[in-house]
């Protein structure tokens, strides 16, 4: 469960290496995000001499939770971080490359880009 003010490692090379979300897109007052959700995030940590700086505020997609994901046929999945990926407005990644594992759910939810460039689906 991501929410308010949590800190997020960034899971592609598009320049952030740490976000903190600021806000949850989808309803007014949705409170926590999942898997496959879009949030507002802030650059808490980037690396110098890349196109994304610290302190900007951008869009991302949360890749992996701590929380464990529930699937219809009983499978449970956990990961050891929360991560995101850093979109544009239209939903495309910023980055070229997608480190570390990726949930299936991703691509239900139109982000076969990201599925796409990941190295291992679950």
């Amino acid at each position: 469960m991501i929410q308010a003010q949590t800190h997020l490692n960034v899971a592609d090379n598009s320049g952030a290496r740490k976000l903190m979300c600021i806000r949850i897109l989808g309803a007014s007052n949705r409170q926590y995000a999942y898997i496959g959700d879009i949030i507002v995030a802030v650059i808490k940590e980037a690396v110098p001499h890349m196109p994304l700086a610290k302190s900007e505020v951008i869009r991302a997609v949360v890749v992996r939770t701590c929380k464990e994901l529930k699937r219809d046929n009983g499978m449970i999945i956990q990961y050891d971080d929360n991560a995101a990926v850093v979109i544009d407005q239209k939903g495309n990644p910023k980055g070229t490359r997608v480190f570390g594992a990726i949930a299936w759910e991703l691509r239900d939810l139109n982000f076969t880009k990201i599925v796409s460039l990941a190295p291992e689906v679950l």
